[in-house]
């Protein structure tokens, strides 16, 4: 019955952990997601490319999450290889200090991280201050976590079979390098399991070799979560987390090696202290930051290994080739999941055209225009035949039910709004971007990093649409919609600045003034059609409202006025 109770504890206060350590992220990623591609990106040097992967891996709480960028945007020919490696490197440092933040004796912050992010998080309306609360919160169920673990290693710590265990793990280094990879892989997770690994040795249930051997695995299941992730993706954007996999891999294996066959330990802090684990971590991913030097040599290796695809024609491109099939159309459920195929291609379509509008206004390309332009064309098609397809399925001989009809309609409605969006990049975004080059306008520093912020959050905005499609998702849906209220909020805001600037007589944003007013409509605009898909889910669920109209008498409401 002890062992029962024991591993109910356990497995309680380990997923508290590991949903403390996702409210943290998530709530960060909600606040400040699109912001960090410009974080990353913006790096060229690598010294301060490891810089910011340590710092965001310190935000984030996860040294893989930031392997996952670095990875799309090399992938993406933002950055460079060296530099996608010299972010992960740095990153992995990051996650070793924040162990060192968590092993203090922060009991007594506990009470007042829940009642300032509770407070946050409950009642306040605006969507930043409700992120904050967020992550406030998640921190406070990290430190209650840590402690819920101490307490429940603590009536088994003199048992029989725990000093066995740890006892084994200690003699076998091995075998506890191998449990430690496999529990920072299965739990997607290398601080949660380093912070057990901590925890466990500060009370005494495991020794401090065992420890240490336990937290090098946890650096090799680290590395290979990204490897794992990444694996339906491209070459290029396997690269950089294969290669920190390798990095880390053979780093952790001489490591662990050094240790326990060289007596290396001692050297590392007490043998009885749990802060010789954090140590061992931290000296570990200090001198791996060395490979950043050699990192532009192990591309041409990496390249050999995983060798760019060959490159479809544009014209050959899946996002380019419909997928409804009329041999369904008597099948309506079938006829529906191809439909919602079809708006989602539509999507990915739109997002392929929104995607380089920045670049075209930084430096305008009539090659790039032309090419965006170009897949107006496919957009009008689709639509056509999403009308088509859906006209066909309702007419058909068949007996649609309510549900079913009001589905179809719902993502005809959707594919509307997404043509319209993608009008507004055609018609819109991109002539303003030629007359800006053409007239040789440039905005100002505050402006152009106003632009560039709502064009981050509009590619946020367009995934998380992408996948509310697939998931139908309620708590998504009250997502898009505080989003499209943050753009609409955004906007207002750049506005009042610009005009502010325009008061105080800043030339260069008398120039731009045109432009930049329409840039940020079009893409207040954009976006708002693009978050269209979260009203028929949350109308479905009764979390909106027809009207925000206070409904009255208007007798009453004309009598008090006369």
């Amino acid at each position: 019955m002890l062992i029962l109770s024991f591993l109910v504890q356990l497995m309680g206060a380990t997923m508290l952990l590991l949903y403390a350590v996702r409210m943290v992220r998530t709530g960060i990623e909600r606040a400040f997601g699109p912001s960090f591609k410009r974080i990353v990106t913006g790096n060229r040097n690598r010294v301060s490319a490891a810089a910011t992967g340590l710092v965001l891996a310190i935000i984030l709480q996860s040294s893989a999450a930031v392997a996952l960028l670095a990875s799309g945007f090399s992938a993406a020919g933002s950055i460079s290889f060296g530099v996608g490696l010299s972010v992960v490197l740095g990153a992995d440092l990051g996650s070793a200090l924040l162990i060192q933040v968590f092993s203090f004796d922060l009991s007594w912050l506990v009470p007042v991280l829940l009642a300032t992010g509770g407070g946050l998080f409950v009642k306040s309306e605006r969507r930043s201050l409700r992120q904050a609360g967020r992550i406030i919160l998640g921190i406070a169920f990290i430190l209650i976590s840590l402690r819920f673990l101490r307490e429940t290693m603590d009536p088994i710590r003199n048992s029989d079979f725990l000093p066995a265990i740890a006892n084994y793990l200690a003699r076998d280094f091995v075998t506890a390098f191998l449990v430690g990879a496999a529990l920072a892989f299965a739990m997607h997770s290398s601080v949660a399991v380093i912070l057990m690994c901590v925890t466990m040795v500060s009370i005494g249930a495991i020794p401090v070799a065992a420890g240490v051997s336990l937290v090098l695995g946890a650096n090799l299941g680290s590395a290979i979560i990204p490897v794992w992730l990444t694996r339906g993706m491209e070459n290029s954007a396997r690269r950089v987390p294969l290669a920190n996999l390798v990095v880390r891999g053979s780093g952790a294996a001489f490591m662990l090696i050094a240790l326990n066959e060289f007596g290396l330990l001692l050297f590392l802090g007490s043998p009885d202290s749990a802060q010789t684990l954090i140590n061992a971590h931290i000296l570990f991913n200090t001198l791996l930051l060395v490979v950043i030097v050699l990192a532009n040599r192990l591309e041409r290796p990496l390249t050999a290994v995983l060798p760019d695809e060959e490159a479809l024609p544009e014209t050959d491109s899946p996002l380019l080739k419909s997928t409804l099939d009329d041999a369904v159309l008597d099948r309506p459920h079938l006829a529906i999941a191809n439909l919602r195929r079809e708006v989602l291609r539509m999507v990915q379509l739109v997002e392929s055209m929104m995607q380089p509008v920045m670049d075209l206004y930084t430096k305008y390309n009539p090659q790039l225009a032309r090419s965006v332009i170009s897949k107006d064309l496919y957009m009008n098609t689709a639509l056509d035949e999403v009308r088509r397809y859906t006209a066909a399925l309702q007419g058909n001989g068949n007996v649609l039910s309510k549900s079913e009809n009001k589905r179809a309609r719902e993502l005809t409605e959707y594919a509307i709004a997404v043509e319209t969006a993608a009008d507004i990049v055609v018609k819109r975004l991109i002539p303003l971007a030629k007359e800006k080059s053409e007239k040789g306008i440039r905005f100002s520093e505050n402006g152009k990093q106003e632009i560039a912020s709502m064009h981050e959050r509009t590619m946020s905005n367009i995934l998380l649409a992408s996948n509310l499609l697939v998931s139908d998702d309620p708590e998504s849906a009250r997502l898009l919609l505080e989003e499209k209220q943050e753009m609409a909020r955004l906007e207002r805001k750049s506005r009042k600045r610009h005009l502010k600037r325009l008061s105080e007589g800043v030339q260069i944003s008398f120039d731009s003034s045109d432009i930049h007013l329409e840039t940020v409509g079009g893409m207040r605009d954009f976006n708002s059609h693009m978050s269209s898909a979260c009203y028929p889910i949350l109308f479905r669920e009764g979390q909106l409202l027809e009207t925000r109209l206070i409904e009255q008498n208007y007798d009453d409401l004309d009598v008090r006025q006369r």
